[in-house]
């Protein structure tokens, strides 16, 4: 951005000139509407080299009369469709402005900060289409699991009536299923959490609720974008594997959702970006202190639960990632004062570990419920005999993947860093 050419001249009637390119727009140019709204950032005259000098633009397809009528077209045109990997039912364009009539938003130079009300908010929903990838992978190979035929399970039939028994009686089939189970379930909660902590910076009584609510918003956003993508990812290459061969056509749908859930991890800010927006401006920035608004939460949770000994199972590795999490972050914040870019090398590991860290929670949540519906005699026993499963499953086989990051994390930029650019074909 700070390289950004996009020029805005003043105008007689205070608005703006606009002159410059904008590319990746996902529906740029339509008829689907009467009038399309574009969002430009552009550079001002004399404005300061760099970010700072960055000033924010709303400039409309077609300009309005000042009765608040659609009048004549501004010169803002779609130059060409770009050809994508998928979503193709979203045309991506590119779109020139070539004196296009805008107007400022926010005060000159200070474009960033008010694009980022609407980056943050388009965030919490890519991290919404991760979880959508997550739960159509699932739904699709669990219907498929149980109706596709194939061997016989390892310890006896299952289904004496038919050829073979269903897919789903193997492990490895149901290591697929309960992994985007887990991920479709517990990034639920997560946005739905996220979601409450929107409305309470809108609704809440007190000053303090609010700014509570937005610190943890604000520190949930990067984590809730960039782990829910990366896994909703996961889980819609797990659906194409449960189909076999049959996935890898079009007809089932599988791959579809591969190609479609591809670019949600580089929508509104590549994972590379939000974990350095995590670890660097989130984290390290406050000293800490956004970490903290989360993990009081957690460990909150855990005391309250330590004497309870049906909760045992979760509470005791919960307890312990969200120990770890701080004293993980005070070694890189150490290693990040002599050498900054220890915060690279460690900024996706990381955030990948929050992710994990963040969903225990979540699940070990679920579990107390589900525990405490099941003692009530509750009629929907097998949901959350379901959700207990699903917990234990991503306790111990999903959690422990934090093991590794912990090690790659703090393992250093000079790995990364050792070869010279020119180096690298060699």
């Amino acid at each position: 951005l700070g390289m950004l050419r996009t020029k805005a001249e003043p105008n007689a009637d205070g608005s703006y000139s606009i002159t410059g390119t904008k590319i990746f727009i996902s529906a740029g140019d339509h008829d689907m509407a009467e009038n399309i709204v574009h969002i430009v950032l552009a550079r001002l005259p004399g404005a300061p080299e760099g970010t700072k000098g960055i000033s924010l633009f709303i400039v409309p397809k077609f300009n309005v009369s000042d009765a608040g009528e659609v009048s004549e077209r501004n010169a803002v045109a779609c130059g060409s469709i770009e050809h994508k990997m998928g979503i193709h039912g979203n045309a991506t364009c590119v779109m020139n402005f070539d004196g296009a009539k805008g107007f400022l938003i926010g005060e000159p130079n200070k474009g960033l900060n008010c694009m980022f009300t609407f980056m943050n908010t388009a965030r919490i929903g890519t991290a919404l289409q991760g979880l959508a990838h997550a739960e159509l992978g699932f739904q699709g190979s669990l219907a498929y699991a149980r109706d596709r035929l194939q061997m016989r399970s390892l310890t006896g039939v299952k289904a004496p009536d038919k050829a073979a028994d269903p897919i789903i009686v193997h492990p490895d089939v149901r290591r697929m299923l309960l992994t985007q189970k887990a991920f479709a379930e517990g990034g639920r909660a997560l946005v739905y959490f996220a979601a409450q902590q929107v409305d309470k910076v809108s609704l809440s009584a007190s000053d303090e609720e609010r700014q509570q609510a937005d610190a943890l918003l604000s520190f949930l956003t990067p984590i809730a974008k960039a782990f829910l993508t990366e896994v909703g990812f996961e889980s819609a290459n797990l659906g194409l594997q449960c189909f076999g061969g049959h996935g890898y056509i079009s007809e089932w749908g599988m791959e579809q959702n591969v190609r479609d859930s591809r670019i949600s991890m580089l929508y509104e800010g590549t994972t590379g970006i939000q974990a350095l927006d995590l670890l660097g401006r989130k984290v390290l920035m406050t000293q800490g202190e956004a970490l903290k608004s989360f993990t009081k939460i957690v460990h909150k949770f855990c005391q309250a639960q330590q004497d309870n000994p049906e909760m045992a199972a979760y509470i005791k590795p919960l307890a312990a990632i969200n120990k770890e999490w701080g004293e993980l972050t005070m070694k890189i914040g150490m290693a990040a004062m002599q050498d900054k870019d220890e915060v690279g090398a460690a900024s996706v590991d990381y955030l990948m570990y929050s992710g994990y860290a963040v969903l225990a929670y979540f699940w070990a949540r679920s579990a107390l419920i589900a525990q405490q519906q099941l003692a009530q005699g509750s009629s929907d026993a097998a949901f959350y005999s379901a959700k207990l499963a699903t917990a234990d499953f991503y306790f111990a086989r999903i959690l422990p993947r934090t093991r590794t990051l912990a090690v790659t994390m703090t393992s250093g930029a000079d790995n990364l860093m050792a070869l010279d650019a020119d180096d690298f074909a060699f």
